[in-house]
C-alpha cells in the first residue's frame, strides 16, 4: 500500500517521500482515510508505532484546502502531556509541511519557559501543539481563541490523565465548539481514559495496534551511567577511546542534535546532524559522507533516520533514550544487520534509568549500567 493510496494530495505524497517513509504503518493506514472523511478516531497504539504522521498528513492536507489563519484563533489543537512531545510533534508537522503550496504554521508551547514569546508569535497559528496548563495560560492572557477549533487531537490520553491533566482538559472541553473532529490515542483503554471516549468522541472509528518487540541478536548492547551534563564530554571521550571511525548518535530532539554536533566539531570529530530542519540536499549530502567513510558521526532525530540504511554499521549510541522500546529497538537495529556484529551504546542519566528499566523489560534483555564517576573526561 502506498501513501497515495490513502487520500493523500501529490505535494504531500512528495513531503512524505523527502521524509524518507516508504510505506505506510498499519496504524497510518487505518487511521489516514478516517481523518481525510472527517471522522472520529480512537486509537490505542503504542509509543512508536507512526501514530503522530497518522494523524498529522490529514490534517495537512485538510489545511490545504482551507485559506490561512489570519486571527489567534486556531483551527487544529493537539494537546500532549510533556513538553518533550509537544516539540517532537511540531518537529513533525515542519518536516512534512515543508515545501506544501499552502504554507502551514505550526507552534509548540508547553510551560517552564517564559510565556511572553509564545503569545507574540500565536497570530495566525494553523496547528497549535499544546501542554494543557500552559493552554489555559494563553487562553486567559486572551492570545488565542479556541472557538474556531476544528480539529482537537489528544497525544498520549493516557499519559495526560496519568499526570493529572483532567481538570485541566476538562476546563479547554469547555471552551471547544460542539461541532468538530475528534483524534484520540493512547497506549491502554482505562476508566480515565472511557470518560474522555465517553465524553467526546462520537461514533469513533477504533484502531487498536499491537506491540512488537525484536531485539537483533549480533548487537551487542552497553550502557554507561553518566550525568547529564557529563554525556557530551564521555560520548567524545568513547568516540576518541574506542577510535569509532562510523558512529550513528541518536538524539530526541533537532536542538538536541545541533548542539552535540557543535561541541563534536569544536573538539576535532567530524560530525554532521541529520534531521527535518536540514534540507533534502543538505541530508543526502551528510549520508553520503557518512556511508563513504568521510564523516565520522551522524547526529539524528529519530524521524528523520528511518532514510539511514547502512549495511555495515559498526556503531549505534543513544545520547539520549527514546520515549518507547520499539523507538529503542529500532534505534540499535541500525547496526548488528547482514550478519555484521554491531555495537549499541546507551548514554543513561539519572533521570532515565526508571525508563531504560521500562526499555530492557519489554525487550526481555537485561544491559548493565556501567558507572562512569571515576573517567576523567578532562579535555573531552
Amino acid at each position: 500500500m502506498s501513501f497515495s493510496s490513502l487520500g493523500l494530495s501529490s505535494p504531500l505524497v512528495k513531503a512524505v517521500a523527502q521524509q524518507s517513509y516508504t510505506s505506510p504503518y498499519p496504524i497510518q493506514q487505518q487511521a489516514i482515510p478516517a481523518m481525510l472523511q472527517g471522522k472520529d478516531i480512537l486509537g490505542l497504539a503504542q509509543t512508536g508505532s507512526g501514530k503522530t504522521a497518522s494523524y498529522v498528513l490529514p490534517i495537512l492536507e485538510k489545511l490545504q484546502r482551507q485559506a490561512p489563519t489570519t486571527n489567534r484563533s486556531v483551527p487544529v489543537l493537539v494537546l500532549v502531556p510533556t513538553r518533550e512531545l509537544a516539540m517532537q510533534v511540531g518537529e513533525v508537522v515542519q518536516s512534512f509541511s515543508a515545501g506544501l503550496p499552502r504554507p502551514v504554521k505550526a507552534m509548540a508551547v508547553f510551560g517552564g519557559v517564559s510565556i511572553n514569546p509564545q503569545m507574540m508569535k500565536l497570530h495566525g497559528t494553523d496547528v497549535l501543539i499544546a501542554t494543557p496548563g500552559r493552554l489555559l495560560d494563553l487562553v486567559e492572557h486572551k492570545a488565542v481563541q479556541l472557538s474556531e477549533v476544528a480539529v482537537l487531537v489528544l497525544d498520549e490520553a493516557d499519559k495526560m490523565l496519568n499526570l493529572g491533566f483532567k481538570e485541566e482538559m476538562e476546563k479547554i472541553f469547555a471552551l471547544l465548539p460542539a461541532r468538530r473532529q475528534n483524534v484520540l490515542f493512547s497506549a491502554t483503554l482505562d476508566e480515565e481514559v472511557a470518560f474522555l471516549v465517553a465524553d467526546i468522541l462520537h461514533n469513533p472509528v477504533k484502531i487498536k495496534i499491537e506491540e512488537e518487540a525484536v531485539v537483533p541478536e549480533l548487537i551487542n548492547q552497553t550502557a554507561y551511567q553518566v550525568a547529564a551534563e557529563r554525556k557530551g564530554p564521555l560520548l567524545r571521550y568513547l568516540i576518541k577511546q574506542h577510535n569509532m571511525q562510523q558512529v550513528l548518535v541518536f538524539a530526541s530532539s533537532i536542538r538536541t542534535a545541533n548542539n552535540v554536533v557543535g561541541k563534536l566539531v569544536k573538539n576535532g570529530i567530524e560530525a554532521a546532524a541529520f534531521h527535518g530542519d536540514k534540507s533534502q540536499g543538505a541530508r543526502t549530502e551528510a549520508l553520503r559522507q557518512f556511508k563513504a567513510g568521510k564523516l565520522r558521526v551522524l547526529v539524528a532525530t529519530d524521524l528523520a533516520a528511518r532514510g539511514i540504511d547502512i549495511k555495515f554499521l559498526p556503531h549505534v549510541i543513544n545520547y539520549e533514550l527514546p520515549r518507547s522500546p520499539k523507538d529503542y529497538v529500532h534505534r540499535i537495529g541500525r547496526t548488528g544487520r547482514a550478519e555484521a556484529s554491531g555495537e549499541a551504546i546507551s548514554l543513561i542519566s539519572p533521570e532515565e534509568e526508571h525508563h531504560f528499566k521500562v526499555i530492557q523489560k519489554k525487550m526481555g534483555q537485561r544491559v548493565p549500567l556501567t558507572p562512569t564517576e571515576e573517567i576523567d573526561l578532562a579535555g573531552s
